[in-house]
């Protein structure tokens, strides 16, 4: 393993592991979805390095494709709920 990968590894490590806490104390749900996309996407960058591109290919597509795209979906869901209930009050 040469040094380069090595500082790779430690890089996405390190930058999981800021995503990570950085996303409990985030007060803003869009902003938190996009922090867990940005650490979706730098797992699946992780996975490539570590010679998995199974893995990095699911996480891709289902982590930071598909998962994003239901929080965003689910939370406009919750908004026009929550408009439609103060509109009734």
């Amino acid at each position: 393993m040469t040094c380069i990968n090595i500082y790779l590894e430690v890089a996405l490590l390190a930058f999981l592991v800021i995503c990570a806490i950085s996303v409990v104390f985030c007060r803003n749900l869009e902003t938190a979805i996009i922090i867990f996309m940005s650490f979706s996407l730098i797992l699946s960058v992780l996975w490539l390095v570590l010679q998995a591109p199974d893995l990095a290919i699911t996480e891709a597509a289902v982590g930071a494709g598909v998962d994003t795209i239901v929080f965003f979906l689910t939370l406009r869901l919750v908004k026009k709920l929550k408009e439609d209930t103060d509109d009734e009050a």
